[in-house]
């Protein structure tokens, strides 16, 4: 694996914003009368804006449209992607060491361009960024590979010296269906059996970015190396 450029996820990787997640969806079913059903949260995690927006439709009793479902999440989201949501650890230190070696980087996440936007630069890194892909760029999110092949053209790399640094299963699932490398690293939010098998997909995994940089710089970045995965819990 001769890795010559980085796709980093948002939500998890980047930014600790998963579990605010749960607190729209409780909120949003409350706006409606609802109670939020067991494991909704993990069911739509897998899915993109389009496919959660058109399952509330049909499934719970509301007078709004997909396009309606989809607009007020984003409202309700915009004010921790503006104001609350913290950097993860360590990603300044995984940036400038990528910088060092004169490797690209940019974010593809299913979060709507405008938190995604909003977040990044509150917190510094935006400018950092070759792009930031969106699932408004790309239909369908990380259901399939498009995204990050999308992500890999404007990298000028394909696939398989793309390295993608993910937390959720099933975007790592997707990632290496695509052809693409893949480094875990672990959110707090991930069910233990989701992150056995992450770290059995990956070439790498860790708890924290820091540990993908201590690989990535024993790795020398870009040249040879073997699946090792740090820390696994």
């Amino acid at each position: 694996m001769n890795f010559r450029g980085v796709i980093f996820d948002m939500d998890g990787t980047l930014i600790d914003s998963m579990p605010i997640w749960h607190e729209i969806d409780i909120r949003f079913f409350a706006e409606h009368g609802l109670d939020v059903p067991e494991g909704l949260s993990e069911m739509v995690n897998k899915m993109s804006m389009e496919e959660w927006a058109d399952y509330f439709v049909r499934e719970f009793p509301i007078a709004s449209t997909p396009a309606e479902v989809i607009r007020r999440i984003e409202e309700m989201a915009a004010d921790y992607y503006q104001e609350r949501i913290p950097l993860k650890p360590h990603v300044p230190e995984l940036l400038d060491l990528l910088d060092a070696r004169g490797i690209p980087y940019g974010v593809a996440t299913a979060t709507y361009r405008s938190s995604a936007g909003a977040a990044l630069k509150r917190l510094g890194i935006l400018e950092r960024m070759q792009f930031v892909l969106t699932a408004e760029d790309v239909p369908g999110g990380k259901t399939t590979p498009a995204m990050y092949r999308q992500a890999a053209a404007l990298l000028g790399t394909a696939p398989e010296e793309t390295l993608v640094i993910e937390d959720a299963l099933h975007c790592v699932q997707t990632a290496v269906g695509g052809g693409f490398p893949v480094a875990g690293v672990r959110d707090a939010c991930c069910p233990a059996e989701e992150w056995d098998e992450i770290c059995r997909l990956a070439v790498c995994s860790g708890n924290s970015l820091h540990d993908i940089a201590v690989w990535l710089t024993a790795t020398g970045a870009g040249g040879s190396c073997q699946s090792e995965h740090l820390h696994r819990m």
